[in-house]
């Protein structure tokens, strides 16, 4: 049986009153007398009146929708981050179209063009790369778009991260001051600035302070997946690691059990340091030591920049880095990171 579409139209005239009071009372006008709000109420009720979103935005040009772009929806970092941008998108009354990606650069394109033909007033991509192609459809959209947790090395988009940088240089020189000479460097694809740009650099730079030569053969990329940091085991034991940096905590735990399964006591006789603080580092035994991200508050963070740059509001910076920090777990030695 054919739905029949309850319009703006049926409410007014079954509870006798023009459209521009039915309008009034579901936008929520207090111009309104109690008790026709509660005629108009009750009508809506029991037709079963939803307003039609798409006509509201045709009429005001804005559709109240904002798109977010999620390379992979089961990854618990940017699954954290959303929740982030959820609840800010709720208190200013947008509505969100969650889209996964795959982390494909193609795919991100479609996907972009996808959301800008739904005519979403804003877009926040959580991708760890933007490609040139990317870049291109960002700088031509007319649409704000906002980073979250993902880097542009070129700081022209808006965005809301850490200082992943810092954040690697610092929690690297940390392991080497305990004595480590050999710690490798576990992250996701080299080809994404976030790991050669951020990480790998701040990675560097810890060995070049501390005096050590960098070593190629120490520099491990891989996928983010648990079976990909699981199978680096025997890699990592043919290069004499006797700790890593690991860019992904789903790939810090297959780490960890793969060295655990082989024999190869964590952290007695290998240390290991992740990157993103999810729930997973509690999760698994031992506990990971990991640099801390405050999560929630980059997409919370995120959104209300987003509404800012929607709204044609004064912004003074758009490119926010909030603080990191570190949390000593069972996977590191010392009393501290």
């Amino acid at each position: 049986m054919e739905k029949q579409t309850v319009t703006i139209y049926d409410v007014a005239r079954e509870a006798g009153v023009s459209m521009a009071t039915v309008s009034r009372v579901v936008n929520g006008n207090p111009n309104v007398k109690p008790a026709t709000r509660k005629k108009v109420l009750d009508v809506i009720d029991r037709l079963d009146y939803r307003p039609n979103a798409v006509a509201r935005g045709l009429a005001s040009k804005k559709t109240t929708t904002v798109g977010v772009i999620i390379p992979d929806v089961t990854n618990i970092y940017f699954a954290s981050l959303a929740r982030g941008i959820d609840d800010i998108a709720m208190m200013y009354k947008y509505n969100i179209i969650l889209t996964n990606s795959d982390e494909n650069s193609g795919k991100e394109v479609q996907v972009l063009n996808t959301l800008l033909a739904k005519q979403v007033d804003g877009v926040i991509f959580m991708g760890n790369n933007v490609s040139p192609e990317l870049k291109a459809e960002f700088d031509r959209s007319r649409t704000p778009i906002v980073l979250a947790g993902s880097v542009d090395p070129t700081n022209t988009q808006p965005s809301v991260s850490i200082d992943y940088k810092a954040a690697v240089h610092e929690g690297v020189a940390r392991m080497l001051k305990r004595g480590y000479k050999r710690v490798a460097f576990v992250s996701g694809p080299l080809d994404q600035p976030i790991n050669s740009e951020y990480r790998l650099a701040g990675y560097k730079d810890a060995l070049a302070d501390a005096g050590i030569d960098y070593d190629e053969q120490l520099v491990f990329e891989t996928d983010y997946s648990y079976q990909a940091g699981y199978d680096l085991q025997e890699a990592l034991t043919a290069v004499d690691a006797t700790a890593a940096f690991v860019g992904d905590d789903e790939l810090a735990a297959g780490v960890m059990n793969g060295m655990n399964d082989a024999g190869i006591s964590v952290p007695e006789q290998f240390e290991i340091l992740t990157s993103n603080d999810t729930k997973l580092t509690e999760i698994v035994r031992p506990k990971m030591s990991s640099i801390t991200q405050p999560l929630y508050d980059i997409g919370a963070v995120a959104m209300r920049l987003l509404t800012k740059l929607m709204n044609n509001e004064p912004v003074e910076n758009k490119n926010v880095l909030l603080p990191y920090g570190f949390v000593k777990r069972g996977s590191t030695n010392s009393n501290e990171v």
